[in-house]
């Protein structure tokens, strides 16, 4: 009866969804040239600020996260067969193991690291296909998967501030640095809170561009390399047997594959999400196994060139909710562009002199709301602490994540942080008695169009 009841829910809700949401270009429409353009720059702004931020804060080329970025999602779209309108940007959630691999065994570890994770994507996909999806929905419920993704915003709130904080060029506190944090902050909260329609999705480009002119005004902005920058120029490629030696390691493994488990609950909620905005069910067609697919092999295109893994991102599913035009057209066309930047060297170069501490002022905001999204997820999803199971288990994942917990198996082979928290959560949850079974509207409680979460 209780499934009936919840049937006939989703129906209505998608019926509603249907008769609200009617498209201006619906998902196989084509716009008109300079509408095409204007529309995929919409989108390629809405990414914009998160997908560079990723590799300014590991040490990766942020031209190469572009580029990536952009094949990524025209594979994802090829392999949804154009069903699909989501863009792939750079995936916060595995910002401290790519820095941590990336810090003791360079850009090759981390890549090989992004490689495995998009392999999981591919496995599960498989796996999918072969059983359906119900069972990762059970292995990853709220309880295991929002602690986590508070794990990672708190875990990175100390890098935010330091950046914030510092002068970059002596490693120690300067109020002047500190003031563009604060503006760069203050903007990007504005935007947030006040700016309406297009605006409201695109506060970190905002703010970063209202923290740089602030910077630029008092003087710690060195604007000569943009100068000296050609129009064209050939990004660094970071390149598997060309630019670093293939090398598979336990850890690199143990890093990265916990989070890939963890962020494919992201996959599905935002999945979800855009089902509820177009009007249609991507669960069942083109299916979930497809566009995991997608999602891994363009994290797999990324860790091929040296770009950070990928995610579908919330806001670009914001701006279709706010613009109602669904086009898968205009969303390759936002793909298209960014590869296109990425080849600009000048464009490369500003991003380059963005200022360490209008970086971080924008870090406070979005790892706070990384943080503040893992908390939604439990208050969306009804999670009650009155329970000692639910208790046990994010007490657990929150303090073995954020206080750093390490199992050293060897000299070379160790499990930290953030995944062995996911590990522990997940553990908990098939051990702990009292587990109850997912349903697929959990995760999609969890989401809205304008809140993306990190992962």
């Amino acid at each position: 009866m209780e499934k009936k009841e919840t049937k006939e829910k989703a129906d209505l809700i998608m019926g509603e969804n249907k008769v609200n949401n009617k498209p201006i270009l619906d998902v196989l429409e084509i716009p008109k040239p300079f509408q095409w353009l204007t529309l995929s720059l919409q989108h390629l702004f809405a990414m914009f600020g998160a997908t560079i931020l990723v590799p300014y804060l590991v040490g990766l080329s942020p031209a190469i996260a572009l580029i990536s970025s952009g094949l990524g999602t025209l594979a994802f779209l090829l392999i949804t067969k154009f069903q699909v309108p989501a863009y792939l940007g750079s995936s916060f959630a595995f910002i401290i193991p790519i820095k941590l691999l990336n810090d003791t065994g360079g850009p090759g570890a981390a890549m090989m690291g992004t490689f495995f994770a998009g392999l999981v994507y591919g496995l599960v996909a498989l796996v999918i296909k072969k059983a359906g999806y119900r069972w990762i929905m059970n292995l990853l419920p709220p309880i295991v998967v929002g602690p986590v993704i508070i794990v990672i915003g708190l875990a990175l709130s100390g890098t935010a501030v330091t950046m914030a904080m510092n002068n970059p060029a002596v490693g120690e506190y300067s109020m002047l640095h500190f003031s563009a944090a604060l503006v760069t902050l203050a903007a990007t909260i504005i935007f947030s809170i006040y700016a309406k329609k297009m605006l409201s999705m695109i506060p970190i480009l905002a703010g970063i561009v209202i923290g740089y002119t602030y910077a630029l005004l008092i003087g710690i902005v060195d604007f000569q390399p943009v100068l000296a920058a050609k129009w064209f120029e050939m990004p660094e490629f970071v390149i598997p047997f060309v630019s670093y030696k293939v090398k598979f390691t336990w850890e690199i493994i143990l890093l990265m594959v916990p989070i890939a488990v963890v962020t494919l609950s992201e996959h599905i909620g935002h999945q979800l999400v855009l089902s509820k905005v177009v009007g249609r069910d991507y669960i069942k067609e083109p299916g979930l196994q497809r566009s995991i697919l997608g999602d891994g092999t363009a994290t797999l295109i990324s860790a091929l060139i040296g770009g950070p893994p990928k995610t579908t991102y919330g806001e670009n599913i914001g701006v279709l909710a706010i613009t109602r035009v669904y086009s898968v057209y205009v969303i390759a066309g936002a793909a298209v562009l960014a590869v296109i930047f990425g080849f600009i060297g000048k464009i490369t170069a500003l991003i380059g002199t963005i200022p360490t501490p209008v970086m971080g002022g924008v870090s406070i905001l979005l790892f706070g709301i990384i943080a503040s999204s893992g908390l939604r997820m439990l208050v969306d999803s009804k999670i009650d602490f009155g329970d000692k199971r639910n208790l046990v288990i994010s007490s657990v994942i929150l303090v073995i994540g954020i206080g750093g917990a390490v199992i050293k198996v060897s000299e070379s082979l160790q499990i930290e942080g953030m995944a062995l928290a996911a590990i522990c959560g997940v553990l908990l949850n098939l051990i702990l008695p009292g587990r109850e079974i997912a349903d697929e509207n959990m995760l999609a409680d969890s989401e809205s169009p304008e809140n993306r979460q990190t992962a």
